[in-house]
């Protein structure tokens, strides 16, 4: 998986601009208690990172 799209699922179930402020502001303890963003910019996995984000959100299994 790409940040691209990790972003684009993100905002699917998110919608766009409040999508961009939960990576920004949500630290998710899956992600060392990072946020999305911080998650990213320090090298971890987009697929790792979705996943934290999945689990976060309580999306349904399908979106895994």
């Amino acid at each position: 998986m790409r940040e691209a799209e990790l972003r684009s699922r993100l905002a699917g179930h998110l919608g766009d601009a409040y999508s961009l402020m939960w990576s920004d502001t949500v630290v998710l303890e899956r992600l060392g208690h990072r946020t999305v963003s911080e998650a990213l910019a320090g090298g971890v996995p987009c697929k790792d990172v979705w996943l934290a984000a999945w689990e976060a959100l309580e999306l349904p299994a399908r979106d895994r």
